[in-house]
């Protein structure tokens, strides 16, 4: 029962952290993305496909294998129809599944560039950071501790509520002073 209790939880926790995320991309000006199987998640009441500004369909510039990868990718930030930040969520996952849909996508589009965060509780740091310096990930060209960043939810909150009056006036590039370079210093 507290394991089903937690699965829950965690699942809610991630629907909110899209919620705030598109909400954040829509009310700057952007178009966003949720993840098309996550379109018919509900926060608050409303179904995330109902936030004002969100794209039924995505860019047609990328190949037909990129477009599967990206339609999966738990929130986008979009002007026009250029990318301009993807954020993947991790409460419910492993954090590797998350890394990965966003490698496939350096990896299928090297000379894309798009910031790219994984988001996840703060008690998930150490192993953002473990597993974004992995081999399979740091091989990568660039490497991926080099093109995503890491953005602990407490710290997304609390910026949140600090820019609520003035958001409407930010560009997407105000997200960089709270996420976190995920590239591990050699000792």
């Amino acid at each position: 029962m507290q394991k089903t209790q937690e699965k829950a939880d965690e699942a809610s926790l991630h629907t909110e952290v899209q919620w705030l995320l598109l909400k954040l991309g829509s009310d700057m000006g952007l178009d966003v993305w949720v993840a098309r199987n996550d379109r018919s998640r509900v926060y608050n009441g409303r179904p995330l496909a109902d936030m004002p500004r969100m794209k039924e369909t995505l860019p047609l510039q990328f190949d037909e294998a990129t477009t599967r990868t990206i339609e999966l990718i738990d929130v986008l930030w979009l002007r026009g129809n250029a990318i301009v930040s993807a954020f993947e969520i991790e409460c419910t996952t492993s954090i590797y599944s998350g890394l990965l849909r966003m490698s496939d996508l350096v990896a299928m589009q090297p000379n894309l560039k798009i910031p790219l965060y994984l988001v996840a509780p703060d008690e998930r740091r150490n192993k953002v950071m473990t597993e974004i310096n992995r081999p399979t990930f740091a091989r990568l060209s660039p490497p991926m501790s080099q093109v995503c960043s890491f953005i602990p939810i407490s710290a997304l909150r609390d910026r949140l509520k600090d820019i609520a009056s003035v958001v409407q006036y930010l560009r997407p590039e105000f997200i960089e002073d709270i996420a976190e370079v995920c590239i591990v210093e050699e000792a």
